[in-house]
């Protein structure tokens, strides 16, 4: 694949953590519409999906592993995910740093799950001492949930360290990889992962609209009647699927799923998960030299960066302004997004989605156009 140029009907390209730019033919595919009831959908469509999710997710495994779809945003998965796979009896220790953990802890507290919370800061990656220590202390913790791409900072965790750490206890472990799943390669079964969630919208490249979640067959089946919610009933979406050929409980966003089958379609045709890192990793190679030549500081030091989004110190000359440095990317072919870092002037620029080398390249001389302070 190569670099193209705006489409018409695209002023300018996203270069955020997502939703994110997306191809003409993915856009294409959602003209027509889809009965949700039909099997030419259900069958022909959703089932094909939910395959595929679990061959990207576990090449070591993959009978082991089920997906399950589900309407609403990445954040309505996750909720989903911690509300019905999380006993009542249960308790999640929480790996936070950063505001997608935080929200994770959110949304424990807003579901009544007795759960602790690791937080290590914006900056930092999370304790794994503390995270090991906590575990031989705590035999109540029943499961570990962490971010793996934080992108209010772009920071890419530990996860094969934090996963080995969690198994090694014998506890569940959780992921949030909303913005790695399909650009960072993988393997659930391989890391021991028991649920990984995702969302349409990042690297698999499709549009807004539903997330997913990958998960451990037996895990999933112990879940019956735990879910804190009826809409966000993960066992009761994953029993609809599983006996009704991919039916959702209620309606389903006909037009996204459609686009996601084109996505992962795009996906393959591209060289898989691997071409796709690759891919996001020259971008992002490219950003940061482009953009520490013009004069621009990185949040993170580079160890801990990920091919995702990048969180860039703001100009500390009195002239700069993010709304009107944004206003001028913006006209001329890019969207940025405002810094999420506490106490940290900063802005962010994203790696993904129907982005290429070029159009990296092209960005830089934008900003070093941009630049009038």
């Amino acid at each position: 694949m190569s670099s193209v140029a705006i489409d018409l009907d695209n002023p300018y390209i996203l270069l955020t953590p997502g939703p994110l730019s997306t191809s003409p033919t993915v856009r294409a595919a959602m003209l027509r519409d889809w009965c949700t009831w039909d099997d030419d959908y259900n069958q022909g469509i959703v089932n094909p999906i939910r395959e595929r999710l679990v061959t990207l997710a576990s090449g070591a495994e993959p009978t082991a592993f089920t997906a399950v779809l589900m309407q609403g945003s990445g954040t309505f998965s996750v909720e989903s995910t911690l509300g019905t796979l999380l006993p009542r009896d249960g308790r999640l220790l929480v790996l936070a740093n950063g505001a997608y953990g935080d929200r994770l802890a959110k949304i424990a507290v807003t579901l009544g799950i007795d759960h602790v919370v690791h937080d290590s800061g914006e900056l930092a990656p999370p304790d794994l001492t503390r995270l090991d220590a906590t575990l031989a202390a705590d035999r109540h913790i029943s499961h570990v949930v962490c971010v793996h791409c934080e992108t209010t900072t772009g920071m890419l965790n530990p996860l094969a360290d934090i996963c080995r750490i969690v198994k090694g206890h014998g506890r569940l472990m959780l992921v949030d990889s909303m913005s790695g799943f399909g650009g960072i390669p993988l393997d659930v079964a391989t890391l021991g992962i028991d649920a990984l969630v995702s969302s349409a919208n990042k690297c698999i490249q499709g549009v807004p609209g539903f997330g997913f979640v990958v998960v451990r067959r037996d895990v999933i089946a112990a879940a019956a009647g735990r879910a804190r919610s009826l809409s966000l009933d993960l066992f009761d979406q994953w029993r609809e699927m599983e006996k009704s050929g991919g039916k959702w409980r209620y309606t389903s966003p006909t037009h996204t799923v459609r686009a996601f089958a084109q996505a992962l379609a795009e996906l393959d045709a591209e060289g898989g998960v691997a071409a796709r890192h690759a891919r996001f990793s020259e971008n992002q190679r490219r950003l940061v030299e482009g953009m520490q030549r013009l004069g621009f500081a990185c949040v993170l030091p580079r160890p801990l960066h990920s091919p995702i989004i990048t969180g860039f110190r703001s100009p500390t000359a009195a002239r700069y302004e993010f709304r009107a440095f944004y206003e001028a990317l913006k006209s001329r072919g890019f969207v940025i997004y405002p810094g999420k870092v506490t106490g940290i002037e900063s802005f962010r620029i994203g790696t993904i989605g129907h982005v290429f080398p070029a159009d990296i390249d092209r960005l830089i001389t934008a900003v070093e156009a941009s630049i009038d302070w």
